[in-house]
């Protein structure tokens, strides 16, 4: 039976992070599967900042591009805390050679090991979709496959919480499980 399956859908600095980690901190084993690439210092001291944040005994794998393969090639734990979405996207959109159909190849394969995994799935995203248009092509881009994304994500995913100033809001809540 596959483990139960989160996901945290929030607005930028909404307590997306802090609730996945409350969370995640439930369990006795973590693995956390960080997306973020330090492209700049205010990136790499993010990272930094996000790392002291987490218990030193939780294993970090770093999967930019391949959060399934990654996961697929890790020593199981009880949790995994994907962390985030968003960047995951932002990667696979600049990354030369890689259209929609591999983004939805790879967010096939997350959803895969996850139906095939007895670990519970936490993943932490970003909702763009309530701002105004992008002006320019890449960006809309990147909302449009973002959207998709939280789309599927949320429509496998046993619970979904928005994140308001802090506070999660149930949208999808957990069903109870025999």
């Amino acid at each position: 039976m596959p483990g139960q399956f989160t996901v945290i859908i929030g607005g930028a600095r909404s307590g997306k992070g802090t609730h996945a980690l409350r969370l995640a901190a439930r369990y006795p084993q973590v693995l956390f599967v960080a997306t973020a690439e330090p492209r700049d210092g205010e990136m790499a001291a993010k990272i930094a900042r996000h790392r002291a944040e987490r218990p030193a005994h939780w294993r970090t794998i770093e999967a930019p591009l391949a959060p399934a393969l990654a996961l697929a090639l890790a020593p199981p734990a009880p949790v995994v805390l994907l962390d985030c979405v968003t960047l995951w996207v932002s990667n696979m959109l600049l990354a030369a050679g890689t259209g929609w159909p591999e983004a939805e190849a790879e967010l096939a394969a997350l959803l895969a090991w996850q139906r095939g995994s007895p670990a519970d799935l936490i993943v932490v995203t970003n909702e763009v979709g309530w701002g105004i248009v992008p002006a320019d092509a890449l960006t809309r881009s990147y909302r449009e496959w973002l959207g998709w994304f939280n789309q599927r994500l949320a429509a496998a995913a046993d619970h979904v919480d928005l994140m308001v100033a802090g506070l999660p809001l149930a949208i999808k809540p957990p069903a109870r499980r025999s």
